[in-house]
């Protein structure tokens, strides 16, 4: 079984067929979901803890950035994989809208 989340790619005509042709059981997907992807909310985390040290020049924004990736606690992704379904029934019921988290 695969998700469909309406990419274009993913919609068209001949992957259409292709996966009615290969009997491939499909979800629907709510387009760009970022409550569904846990590595949206880590970027949420970095561009957060970026913005606080006010970088002035690329260089200093792309050190940043390094630095405040390597904070994030591995104990932060557990989290968020851990809170999954929670986050999938919450969608679920907000009709791929967008929910608190």
């Amino acid at each position: 079984m695969r998700t469909e989340d309406n990419d274009p790619k993913q919609t068209s005509k001949s992957t259409s067929e292709w996966l009615k042709k290969n009997k491939m059981k499909t979800l629907e997907w709510p387009s760009q979901s970022p409550d569904l992807n846990p590595i949206e909310m880590l970027w949420h985390d970095l561009k957060k803890a970026v913005h606080a040290r006010k970088p002035s020049n690329k260089a200093e924004l792309q050190q940043f950035c390094k630095d405040e990736w390597a904070k994030i606690p591995p104990e932060r992704c557990k989290r968020l994989i851990a809170s999954y379904r929670k986050r999938l029934i919450a969608v679920i019921a907000a009709k791929g809208g967008p929910t608190s988290y």
